[in-house]
């Protein structure tokens, strides 16, 4: 049954409120999905591994204090998920030629290819669940969701 009280708040006269219970939804909604995603790349990977392996596909021979910094959490955060990936044969960790006590981090052929077929069907469910969108819409909400994203990790970097 609908409670009236429960409803969400009005965009119009309070954004913020609204803009917060979108978000809830939104990740909320992401968490399930992205546990989901990870079973598609691997049976015993961690829903939280994808966004590392998105990163490490992007940016290959990343260190993991890049990556530490990038999410803004803890190297031995980052050393713990960068183990069990590497223990799940998806990525592979080398000695750093420029600094030897550094590791370089690339996703290992066949992390590489598990990860594209996920984020290839991800990107079909994208086109499936806004079939009905107009193309404009979809770029438009892309901007905004990357110009959010920046300003959080502003605000976050200006707090740490």
């Amino acid at each position: 049954m609908h409670d009236p009280a429960m409803s969400p708040p009005d965009a119009a006269t309070d954004p913020y409120a609204a803009l917060e219970h979108e978000l809830r939804i939104i990740i909320r909604r992401a968490q399930s999905a992205a546990a989901q995603l990870a079973k598609r790349i691997h049976p015993e990977l961690e829903a939280s591994a994808y966004p590392l392996l998105a990163h490490i596909s992007m940016h290959p021979g990343t260190r993991g204090s890049d990556l530490a910094a990038h999410f803004g959490i803890g190297r031995a955060t980052v050393s713990r998920q960068l183990s069990r990936l590497v223990a799940l044969g998806l990525v592979r960790r080398e000695v750093d030629p420029e600094d030897t006590r550094g590791q370089r981090i690339t996703l290992t052929e066949d992390g590489a290819a598990r990860f594209e077929r996920a984020r290839a069907a991800r990107v079909e469910n994208l086109h499936e669940i806004l079939a009905e969108w107009e193309r404009e819409d979809i770029t438009q909400l892309a901007s905004l969701m990357h110009r959010y994203s920046e300003s959080f990790v502003r605000w976050r970097d200006a707090r740490s």
